[in-house]
């Protein structure tokens, strides 16, 4: 490929803390009527004064080790200054030039294979407020209103290095840092909640020349499925200029869901226009070695660690241990169900599959679902006797999940019993074999396909409740000794 992107990521993560930042208001704000989760300090009022949120601090140095970083005894807060109309202070708390953890990587699935993604520094931060764009979008509101609850609830914003080479990677890195905090229970990692934001910095390398053009960045990417797909558009856009030789200019755009668009929103600042200085009103962190070793001991199985204890323990596949593994939830209830039947890989298949075609269609997680282990056992229980084959199984399925009844209570209900009785079986089948002698022909001349038929009309009769398994047996041994 001529083209090859270069992408970059900044994530904001939204700290799950019971207070804010510097201030004893609610962090949780989401739901809350707007501007009802304010005081003098996050709002910046004369004399107010910041103390640092201790738990903030905690939920960073976890994540900074489950990201492999550097953690820094001594870091310190600054101010980020600029304007804009949900920022009351006029200036952000930040921490500039000495962060609590620089020198990390997380490793993903990359397009050629495992690819460590470098992690130049994650430090803490308070959020801005948020504008509320009356209309369609943002470039087609007619006015704007402001909401300072967000004000001063604690983020940690962690800065890749440019080592991300397509739209696919950068949504797969997203999708494994939203498991990791939410493993380590340091945020809800929800992006349509606004509590795991990506802005994106992407510029386009022409392998031929050598040429690369400006850095752009993209914000308003607020699923993962808008983060892969503008930076798709953009990376065409880029390409697009590149080839009629103009120059890409350096800007921030906004991805637009409802055209499908990224648009200009300003130009690109650099650092210097921020004018960073030392947060006078807030004294260093200084983290001793007991603390460091405190909180390292507080850290969870992580997902990397618990797929590779699956694939270990229980005998899966790679690609099992990582999708059961992706959520905590999820893997919980795998080992639960575990405990209850024995069967780790026929679970696999079943919760891959029809659990997570549920949970999907409604936009649940496990822990939100009627589903238990006891459910499973009651449903293998009822294929292992014969009382139901496979197919009826997955029929039923959706039923359990959605009302929480036992399947044995489901199969009574509706008559689905599977008939094992080789007799009546026996019967059907030559039955049939008497009323279509051309079909047995077509088996004895080695078309083995006609045997389906037999199948078939069995099932008919039997509206789905034979034994597929004990008629497949049977209707062979007819032919074969006809």
């Amino acid at each position: 490929m001529r083209y090859r992107p270069v992408i970059g990521l900044e994530i904001h993560v939204q700290l799950s803390t019971k207070t804010k930042a510097f201030c004893s208001c609610p962090a949780d704000v989401f739901e809350l009527p707007p501007n009802t989760a304010i005081c003098p300090v996050c709002t910046g009022q004369p004399g107010a004064l910041p103390v640092p949120n201790e738990e903030m601090i905690r939920f960073a140095v976890k994540t900074a080790l489950a990201l492999n970083c550097k953690i820094h005894k001594y870091s310190r807060f600054d101010r980020k200054n600029y304007f804009y109309p949900d920022l009351p202070k006029g200036y952000q708390i930040s921490q500039y030039f000495y962060p609590i953890a620089t020198e990390g990587f997380l490793e993903i699935d990359g397009d050629e294979g495992k690819k460590k993604v470098r992690i130049r520094r994650l430090h803490l931060e308070e959020d801005a407020g948020k504008l509320v764009h009356e209309g369609d979008s943002i470039t087609r509101a007619s006015y704007s209103l402001v909401d300072m609850n967000r004000c001063g609830v604690p983020l940690i914003e962690i800065v890749t290095e440019p080592d991300i080479s397509s739209p696919r990677e950068a949504r797969v890195f997203m999708e494994k840092l939203r498991s990791i905090v939410r493993y380590l229970g340091v945020s809800t990692g929800d992006m349509e909640k606004g509590a795991l934001r990506c802005d994106a910095n992407i510029s386009v390398v022409d392998t031929e020349t050598g040429r690369q053009s400006n850095r752009v960045e993209v914000k308003n990417m607020n699923s993962f499925r808008f983060v892969e797909k503008a930076l798709e558009y953009e990376f065409e856009r880029i390409v697009k200029a590149m080839e009629r030789g103009e120059d890409v200019e350096r800007e921030t755009r906004g991805w637009d869901m409802t055209t499908k668009t990224t648009v200009s929103m300003r130009g690109k600042e650099e650092e210097s226009d921020y004018r960073y200085f030392p947060e006078p009103d807030i004294p260093p962190v200084v983290l001793s070695d007991e603390y460091l070793e405190e909180v390292k001991k507080e850290l969870p199985e992580l997902p990397d660690e618990k797929a590779k204890r699956f694939m270990r323990e229980y005998d899966l596949p790679e690609y099992d241990a990582k999708v059961l593994t992706s959520s905590k939830e999820l893997a919980e209830f795998f080992e639960e169900c575990v405990k209850v039947v024995n069967r780790p890989k026929d679970l696999s298949n079943w919760i891959m599959t029809e659990v997570l075609r549920e949970l999907n269609e409604r936009n649940i997680e496990i822990t939100e679902s009627k589903l238990t282990p006891q459910h499973f056992a009651d449903l293998f229980k009822l294929m292992d006797e014969g009382k139901i084959s496979i197919k009826i199984a997955k029929e039923i399925f959706p039923e359990v999940f959605e009302t929480g009844k036992m399947p044995s209570q489901i199969v009574e209900e509706k008559g689905l019993v599977q008939i094992s009785d080789e007799k009546l079986i026996e019967e059907l089948v030559k039955k049939a074999m008497e009323q279509n002698p051309k079909a047995v022909q077509d088996y004895k001349s080695g078309k083995k396909k006609a045997a389906g038929f037999f199948v078939g009309y069995v099932m008919r009769e039997t509206k789905g409740k034979a034994n597929p398994e004990l008629t497949n047996r049977i209707i062979q041994k007819l032919l074969e000794g006809e």
